[in-house]
């Protein structure tokens, strides 16, 4: 496969404060990549580097083969061959919708003929029909955000950056642009550079999730990959393993570990260094309750049941009073005991420090 972009050991520092702290990511042609990870991680820094907005400390970075950020002769971000989707869509509020899409062609003096050739195929791919002449007050966010992807499309760059392009959009909105992003780019064989604090987001739309954490990239790996396998707690509870007991290794055996806790000996997949003190990471919709103890199971009680919609979430606590919380069909009584059962699969372990 051909490279687009290609990361080197990339180090960058703020007042002395090392933000990231060697980042290297291959980003092969049609690939689009959704960069996750906590506020602070450096996800954003990391865009803004490869954009040529920032100039980096160390390192490389590599444009179909041509270096652009060698520090001292750092190529500015109008000879990059690359576009930028902002988060608050950065539309010209003086110029019309076919203005600010054709805003790049007229730069570059293309044709007029070439012009209208590649305006047209932007309407119909983004639905645009009717919108042209509008100004950006008068589109709807949605409707703002497809211009954008235009405008940014219409000039056929080796790879597009996005910067949180859904975050200003409402819920529904966000959940179908997210899908309609993904097969324009897919259909276009489009290369995507995706930054976002959205797993859903991210899901749908990458090909492969890097997600970071203090500086540094914790996985890369595909959608699916991530959410079965998180090699770190981090990446755990960015993808919804919000809840986490303590717990220590009794046997480590290939893949998994026998873990000893409060009430309790349980299986679960592997991902300590060395066992000793562990903790255990899960998915609130992976544990099943029952008033009798079943397999792999632990010991609860009841808290506060909450309806929301068609089932209940249940806060309750371990015996060692740690809380977590899971999901239930019907309403369970505060003060009432049970166990939880997890899949062995769905149960992570990670050396006590959460690394």
């Amino acid at each position: 496969m051909e490279t687009i972009l290609k990361l080197n050991q990339i180090h960058k520092s703020y007042g002395g404060k090392e933000v990231l702290k060697g980042v290297s990511l291959d980003v092969q042609k049609g690939e689009i990549i959704s960069v996750l990870g906590p506020s602070g991680c450096g996800k954003s820094t990391l865009l803004n580097i490869i954009a040529g907005i920032l100039p980096i400390n160390e390192g490389h970075v590599l444009l179909n083969g041509v270096d652009v950020t060698s520090p001292g002769k750092m190529t500015p971000i109008e000879k990059r061959d690359l576009n930028m989707v902002f988060q608050d869509f950065a539309l010209w509020p003086h110029m019309t919708a076919r203005e600010n899409v054709l805003y790049g062609l007229k730069l570059r003096k293309t044709s007029k003929q070439e012009q209208e050739e590649k305006l047209q195929k932007m309407v119909d791919l983004l639905h645009l029909n009717g919108l042209m002449e509008q100004y950006p007050a008068e589109l709807s966010g949605g409707q703002q955000q497809r211009v954008a992807i235009a405008r940014a499309l219409i000039m056929s760059p080796s790879i597009v950056l996005l910067d949180e392009p859904l975050c200003n959009l409402d819920v529904q909105l966000r959940i179908e642009m997210r899908t309609e992003m993904a097969q324009i780019f897919k259909e276009l064989k489009t290369t995507v550079f995706h930054v976002t604090h959205d797993p859903s987001e991210a899901f749908a739309m990458a090909d492969r999730i890097v997600v970071m954490n203090n500086g540094k990239i914790d996985q890369i790996a595909t959608p699916e990959a991530c959410y079965q396998r998180p090699s770190t707690a981090v990446v755990a509870g960015l993808l919804g393993a919000g809840n986490h007991i303590s717990g220590s290794a009794v046997k480590i055996d290939g893949d998994y570990a026998d873990v000893r806790i409060s009430g309790a000996l349980v299986k679960a997949l592997n991902f300590a260094a060395d066992g000793g003190s562990l903790s255990l990471y899960f998915r609130a919709e992976d544990a099943a309750y029952s008033d009798t103890e079943t397999a792999n199971s632990i010991p609860v009680q009841v808290v506060m049941p909450t309806f929301e919609g068609g089932t209940y979430r249940v806060k309750a606590k371990t015996q060692a009073g740690e809380e977590i919380t899971f999901l239930h069909a019907s309403n369970l009584n505060k003060g009432q005991q049970g166990y939880l059962s997890i899949e062995p699969d769905q149960l992570y372990a990670y050396d006590r420090t959460g690394t």
